[in-house]
Order: structure tokens, then C-alpha cells, then sequence
């Protein structure tokens, strides 16, 4: 580890730690739901990572499938990255499931213990869903190369498609449109105009809509259609995750929670081994970008900015929850985010040496600052709006050392806001008393008369 990423293995919180934030979302506990349906089983074929060092040692799968044939899958998949489930929608009771790409080789070779896996999960009488973030261009590269796509005539359960996320599963494009987006937002003598066509032409607006509207089209699948879907780029470590993360807050109200958006960046991001260390090694402006650098998961937070800006009373957390993620993914005195793999973090004692940012944020004192005064649960699924025009710039972040950005005044707003509209709810539940106390006088006067005569 180099720079500022041996900074938290020195660093010692100053406050009494409540809970243990490395610990504190096993798959086992976030799983819970999905296990007690007797279909599904962690496996832990993982345990030494050995057969796949980028996931974490424990993995859900279905309950038919021993771990014999998950190590034979994973030879099978790039990285070692078999299928494994990421959601199961509570609706329809379909599921999502995550890997590598198939490696066929330049002998065209099946896997029958891969094929089982994803048709054990597919009902009778009906066909799972392959999506394919890749161009085809980008999938003919990758068969040159022993990779490709899945086959038609092997997976004839499944129907594939490609859904090209090119602009973010190819880093250095990632990582020059996001340096692109932040030139155009520290320039402070371009014109109105040329800065609008500087910041579309960057190409971070279009990552950010093609993003959602991807997720957007598989969670159709999943609660529209019940069809179970495997995502799947190249090696299944950025936009693979990115989509997964982004179809659960769409469907799962859990995750428009403080703890439950806590509990996704854990298992689809830190457990589902994104390379944190090497993507964010280097900042928009840090000079010559490391290699592999790239920043999928800031794209995921603007991402679901624009959820909050769409939908304002839908989510426990305020747009200063994401930025504080940003702030302590790039550069923390934390360990959540140090290394690129739970072997690493393991390896290299993080856990043992280090505090958890989820030990500090959950602290009550500093939770209550990322509270939304909106927020209103609901159990419905929410839809984004992919328009061009429904893009908004993530200014709080962005443009925060350019404009003031009067959170006090906001917050004021907001709590006049909602003290006014639960004021008009009590006068509107007293009218509705009224009424009935009224509807029943004038039911009980006519009956009367009615015995009368």
C-alpha cells in the first residue's frame, strides 16, 4: 500500500466504537429472507480463496448445486467468477445473479457444470435472461483472446443480449470523461453555452443515463416479467456491479435506507470484489493515471444521486451521505475501502487494524446529520427518468468550492415543509372525523324518519 493507504492502519478512532462495521453485514444476516426459501445455500467452496481470489470466501447459490461443480464453473468464468446470486426480487421471486465471462477458448470448450448452474434457477416453461455488457465489438476482442459470449446452442434455456456499457466497463474512457467533468466544472471563464456543450461532450451524462437505463431494463425483467438475469462484462467487477447495485435500489426499499445502502456497497461492492485500491488510486486531477484506474464507483453514487433528485422523499439518506462515500473511498482514515479484494483486506490485516467507516457514520450523533426530513418509506418500486433533461449535475460535489450551497437555508426549508404538512394531515384526518360524525347523524335522522311513518 502506498501514500495515504497506510494511513488508516495507524489511525485510532477516538470514540467508543458501538459496533463493528467490518462485521456487521454478513452474507448470512443480509441473506436471511432468501435462505429460509430452501432453494438457495451459502457456500463457502471459497473459504482460502482459491477458487476465486476476488470474491469473498462465503457465496449464495442454489441449494441443488454442490461445491464440486462450483469449482469446476469457475474455471470456466473470467477471474474465477462463477455465477452467484446478488438479489432475489421479493415480488416475483426472480432472481439476479452476477459472473465473469465464459472463457470457450480457441477450442470452442462448453461447461456443463456452468450451464447447470444457471439452469437450475430457471422454472419450467419459461427462459432466463443473459445480458452482456459488452459491445459486440468488445466481445469479438475478447474471443480472440479465449473469452466471448455465451453460447445459444449451450444455454438454449436462456435468451442473451448485449447491452453495451463499453463507457464504463473500459476504464481509461471512464476515467477521461470523468477528468473531462471536472475540467468543465473548474473552469470559471467559459461561457454558459460552451460550458453546457463541454459538459455533455464529456460523456459522463451519457455513462450516468446509460447506467440507469440498463438497470432499468433488467429490473423490468425481474419484477414485470419474473425472468431470472445474469449480467455479466468481461471480468464482472465494474459495470456488472455498478448495474446489480442500481437494479436493487430501483426494486429493494431496503437500500434507500442509511444501513441498507451501507449493507449493498458491502456485498455488491467490497464483498463482490471491485478493485478499490487500483480504481481509485488517482483523482480527476492527480497526474498521470495509474494503471487501471477508473471511477465506477463515483459513477454509482451520481447515479443514485439522480435518484434523490427524482424521487426526494423515497430515500432515508441525503445527497451528503453519498458525498461523504465519495470523500472516504478516495482518501479515509478508514479501512472499508483500502486494497482491491476481501483476500487483500484479509492478507493484509485491514480488518484486525483498522476501523470501519460504518462504525463511525452509524454513531448517532453523526447519523442524524445524513437524515433526510423528507424521507417517507414506501415498499413501491421507483423508475428513473433516463431523458436527457432529467440529468442534473451533482453540484454539492462537483461545484461545492465554486458555490454556496446553503444547506442551513435547505434544511429549514425542509423542516417548514414538513411541519406544514403534518399540520394540513392532522386538519385533513379532523375533517375526515367530522365528516363521518356527520354522514352517521344524517343516516341515523333518516332512518328514523323512515321508522316514522
Amino acid at each position: 500500500m502506498q501514500g495515504f493507504k497506510n494511513i488508516p492502519i495507524r489511525y485510532r478512532h477516538m470514540h467508543p466504537i458501538v459496533e463493528n462495521g467490518h462485521t456487521l453485514y454478513s452474507i448470512e444476516g443480509e441473506f436471511t429472507k432468501v435462505l429460509a426459501t430452501e432453494e438457495w445455500r451459502v457456500s463457502r467452496v471459497n473459504q482460502n480463496y482459491t477458487v476465486c481470489p476476488s470474491y469473498a470466501k462465503a457465496v449464495v447459490v442454489p441449494k441443488s448445486i454442490d461445491d464440486e461443480t462450483l469449482a469446476a464453473a469457475a474455471s470456466f468464468r473470467q477471474g474465477g467468477r462463477f455465477p452467484v446470486l446478488s438479489y432475489r426480487h421479493n415480488n416475483s421471486a426472480a432472481v439476479l445473479l452476477r459472473a465473469g465471462q465464459p472463457l470457450y477458448g480457441s477450442k470452442h470448450r462448453r461447461c456443463r457444470p456452468d450451464e447447470a448452474i444457471l439452469n437450475s434457477v430457471v422454472n419450467v416453461g419459461m427462459k432466463g435472461v443473459i445480458y452482456d455488457l459488452r459491445s459486440s465489438s468488445a466481445i469479438s476482442q475478447q474471443q480472440n483472446k479465449g473469452g466471448g459470449s455465451e453460447s445459444p446452442a449451450n444455454y438454449s434455456q436462456w435468451k442473451i443480449y448485449n447491452r453495451s456499457m463499453d463507457d464504463v466497463d473500459n476504464q481509461q474512457q471512464l476515467l477521461e470523461s470523468f477528468s473531462k467533468l471536472i475540467e468543465a466544472c473548474v473552469d470559471r471563464d467559459i461561457s454558459s453555452d460552451k460550458w453546457i456543450s463541454k459538459l455533455e461532450a464529456c460523456g459522463w451524462p451519457e455513462s450516468v443515463r446509460n447506467s440507469l437505463h440498463t438497470a432499468c431494463i433488467v429490473a423490468q425483467h425481474l419484477h414485470q416479467k419474473a425472468e431470472p438475469v445474469l449480467i455479466h462484462g468481461t471480468r464482472g467487477e465494474d459495470a456488472t456491479l455498478l448495474i446489480c447495485s442500481l437494479v436493487q435500489i430501483i426494486l429493494n426499499p431496503d437500500c434507500r435506507t442509511i444501513r441498507g445502502l451501507q449493507a449493498l456497497v458491502e456485498r455488491e461492492w467490497l464483498q463482490a470484489g471491485h478493485p478499490f485500491g487500483t480504481r481509485l488510486r488517482g483523482g480527476a486531477h492527480c497526474g498521470p493515471a495509474p494503471p487501471r484506474a477508473a471511477p465506477t464507483f463515483p459513477l454509482f453514487l451520481d447515479c443514485v444521486r439522480q435518484f434523490l433528485e427524482q424521487f426526494p422523499c423515497s430515500f432515508e439518506y441525503r445527497q451528503s451521505f453519498l458525498v461523504t462515500l465519495f470523500e472516504h473511498a478516495y482518501a479515509s482514515q478508514f479501512g472499508t475501502f483500502l486494497c482491491d479484494s476481501e483476500q487483500e483486506r484479509a492478507t493484509r490485516g485491514v480488518f484486525e487494524q483498522t476501523t470501519s467507516v460504518w462504525s463511525w457514520l452509524n454513531q448517532p450523533e453523526e447519523l442524524s446529520s445524513y437524515i433526510n426530513p423528507l424521507y417517507e418509506p414506501t415498499p413501491n418500486v421507483i423508475w428513473p427518468s433516463v431523458a436527457p433533461m432529467s440529468f442534473v449535475l451533482w453540484e454539492e460535489l462537483y461545484l461545492r468550492w465554486l458555490i454556496k450551497q446553503g444547506t442551513e437555508e435547505r434544511e429549514e426549508q425542509y423542516r417548514a415543509i414538513r411541519s406544514r404538512e403534518q399540520q394540513l394531515r392532522t386538519q385533513a384526518q379532523q375533517m375526515r372525523r367530522e365528516l363521518f360524525d356527520l354522514a352517521q347523524q344524517y343516516y341515523n335522522a333518516d332512518r328514523k324518519g323512515s321508522v316514522d311513518h
